[in-house]
């Protein structure tokens, strides 16, 4: 440290059991036994795990550590975890600190509280963790200070059932490996032993003073502003999308910065995102598995951190209306064990084969299962996102750039393609240098662009879990891929065969391309005219993860079994239904107990006024038109607070999952926009200081 700055290569990683550390700490047979298993998947035997289990016990506790845990990652979307201590009582009364190899592989953790969709009967607590040794174990750090050993773990039941997010992505992983394998195989690779998806997810995230959070009962309970009037000022000037961080935002994302990388998360790019408030965190890219790890705690260090500075951190997709909300965008590429990229087009796409089989590939995939992949990124919040102006529709669709689509529509119709090779931009200035030019440019509007050799999904909500959609992505490319294979394996010429492949997914998957403006209202008559879905709720989308297609996809890939997706339908359902009845029961609490008080109280005293008026004989015609239109709003606001009660009530008494979520989505929700409606319109006429609840411009500014 120098002058109160700290040195990044000394705190990266420095509370993580790594690969460095683990050549240091552990015998040289145990290292390359325990390195054919994260590698090669090959069995771990037990001798070899408590000898890690030491040295990961023994480094921990020198770090001061005295606890451990299997951190996992239930159907809840979030982490959960269970700290148990090293010390083991002795016969003279006194401890030693022990962890065995058992205690490292398996935990059981109570399950009954969990949610699992009918897998298990709630009186059936029993649960098992399992040791994920492909994601580095670290140190979690509170505080106060205290560390605690964390082991990141799979999560299943008594009876082998995935109840968490982190099992289907490990399958997911071994699909997509598998036949991306044979497919380079095919083409001649004689090196490449495993292929995996690599991940950088993009996290963007809002920050309001904790004293204006704690007065807002919707945010505390529900993550978003179910009342607010706009702000005078929003987004329009665009002056905060990249602007100059304020100290106080700087102080946290320096802290952030150092939480992170002391866990091994390569937190890269941080700044001001379009909407007031509102911040971008984009890592380095690693593999799917430890991104999704990483993530996880990502979102739970800005939350904490957050706190330390008198901040909370809002990961809700739309915390604000009218203002830009939050997504996730989940940069998915292939690489292999190698190094090798397989969406990496090179110079001359045209020329290349293997990038144009990948992509060829990744087109199928996307166009023949469109539907779980928007399943993939469906929860309440981004309902309220999707389609607005700052995200894409809820249509699926792919952008490639004119050169690559270009190429591909040649091969289509038998043309020879021809790549534009390598341009430059020049800026017009004679003292800056020219700027060599992409092959594409960037479409911000699209839900699935390709980015120079990755495909960036910018559906996945800010606050979820990146597993589910990389789930889905990972299956589906499997599929696709497993017949790219077959198709190669089959052929006599397979340089002929490939250029066959490429030209029958362009003719025939074409539609799914579109390299104009999705936020554009043409494009949605367009793509009905292509016969793409458009899926806009997340109870509709949710259907086509549980569908006879889903079933027959996700277990001919063995990711998901048919009584693990029907788990997680139920689940998503019924957590959508609470989601919308927690936000019922806090904006009608809200309306009784904040807003109708504080209105009735105006009114009395603007009656007392037009009375106290009246009795000089002055005008009170601007009090008496003042209180009339109060009046009136006052009225209407209250039968709308009836009519959600009893469209509530009516909601919560419907049993069956499907028909109870879409009570809430066509009956509870639409009553609570109403009721809005009306409070929002009040907060523009009543005073501000009988204004129970912080504004959206002190929220949005006050910083």
């Amino acid at each position: 440290m120098n002058n109160g700055t700290m040195d990044a290569t000394k705190i990266f990683g420095s509370n993580v059991f790594n690969d460095k550390t683990m050549k240091e700490r552990l015998p040289k047979e145990t290292y390359q036994a325990l390195r054919e298993t994260i590698e090669r998947g090959a069995p771990m035997i037990l001798e070899v795990a408590n000898v890690v289990a030491n040295a990961m016990k023994d480094w921990a506790i020198e770090k001061g550590a005295t606890h451990y845990t299997h951190w996992f990652q239930p159907l809840t979307g979030k982490t959960a975890e269970k700290h148990d201590s090293f010390i083991s009582p002795t016969p003279e009364g006194s401890v030693i600190m022990e962890f065995s190899g058992k205690q490292l592989i398996k935990g059981e953790p109570d399950a009954s509280s969990f949610p699992s969709g009918g897998l298990r009967a709630t009186f059936e607590a029993r649960g098992y963790t399992a040791w994920d040794c492909t994601s580095p174990a670290f140190l979690k750090e509170d505080a106060a200070g205290n560390l605690t050993l964390t082991i990141p773990t799979a999560f299943c039941s008594y009876t082998g059932e995935a109840l968490d997010k982190k099992t289907p992505l490990l399958r997911s992983m071994e699909a997509v490996s598998k036949h991306a394998l044979r497919v380079l195989k095919a083409l001649g690779d004689k090196t490449s032993r495993r292929v995996f998806p690599t991940m950088g997810p993009e996290q963007e995230y809002f920050l309001i003073d904790k004293k204006y959070y704690d007065q807002r009962l919707d945010l505390i309970t529900s993550g978003r502003t179910l009342f607010g009037a706009p702000a005078p000022k929003g987004q329009e000037l665009e002056d905060q999308y990249f602007g100059a961080i304020k100290d106080r935002i700087s102080k946290f994302m320096k802290d952030l910065d150092t939480e992170l990388w002391k866990m091994g998360v390569s937190a890269k790019t941080k700044h001001n995102e379009v909407a007031p408030a509102q911040f971008e965190m984009a890592p380095v890219f690693t593999s799917v598995n430890i991104a999704t790890d990483h993530n996880q705690l990502v979102m739970e260090s800005m939350q904490k951190v957050a706190l330390r500075h008198d901040l909370v951190c809002l990961l809700h997709e739309k915390p604000y209306a009218g203002v830009n909300g939050s997504g996730k965008h989940n940069n998915w590429s292939l690489m292999t064990d190698d190094g090798t990229n397989l969406l990496d087009p090179g110079h001359t796409p045209h020329d290349n084969e293997q990038f144009l089989l990948f992509l060829s590939a990744l087109i199928m995939a996307v166009d023949k299962h469109a539907d779980k992949l928007r399943a993939g990124a469906a929860n309440p919040g981004n309902d309220l996102r999707l389609g607005a102006n700052e995200a894409p529709p809820a249509i699926i669709s792919i952008f490639l750039g004119e050169e690559l689509t270009e190429i591909l529509m040649n091969l289509a119709k038998g043309k020879k393609a021809q790549s534009r090779g390598e341009s430059c931009l020049n800026i017009g200035v004679d003292t800056l240098p020219e700027l060599p030019k992409d092959n594409t440019d960037r479409n911000r509007t699209s839900p699935f662009a390709f980015t120079g050799n990755k495909f960036e999904f910018r559906m996945v909500p800010s606050s979820a879990s990146i597993s589910g959609p990389n789930v889905v992505l990972n299956t589906i490319v499997a599929e696709a891929l497993d017949e790219v294979a077959a198709r190669l394996e089959k052929a006599k010429d397979i340089n002929k065969e490939a250029a066959a492949i490429v030209k029958d997914v362009a003719g025939k998957h074409s539609r799914v391309i579109f390299n104009g403006n999705n936020y554009a209202e043409g494009w949605v008559a367009e793509a009905k005219r292509r016969g793409l879905p458009n899926i806009k709720s997340t109870v509709e989308a949710l259907g086509y993860m549980a569908n006879e297609s889903a079933v027959k996809l996700f277990t001919k890939y063995k990711v998901l079994t048919k009584e693990e997706l029907h788990s997680r339908y139920e689940i998503y359902l019924e957590q959508y239904a609470k989601h919308i009845n927690i936000e019922a029961l806090a904006a009608m609490d809200m309306v009784r107990r904040l807003y109708i008080p504080s209105v009735i109280m105006y009114t009395a005293e603007l009656a007392e006024t037009v009375s106290k008026l009246k009795a000089v004989s002055a005008s009170a015609s601007v009090q008496k038109n003042l209180l009339t239109r109060i009046s009136e709003l006052l009225e209407s606001a209250s039968k709308k607070l009836d009519v959600l009660d009893a469209v509530l009530k009516k909601a919560q008494s419907v049993h069956e999952a499907l028909h109870r979520a879409e009570a809430y989505r066509d009956k509870v929700f639409p009553a609570m926009g109403e009721l809005r409606k009306d409070i929002d319109a009040l907060e523009t006429l009543a005073p501000a200081r009988l204004w129970p609840v912080p504004s959206y411009a002190e929220m949005l500014f006050k910083l």
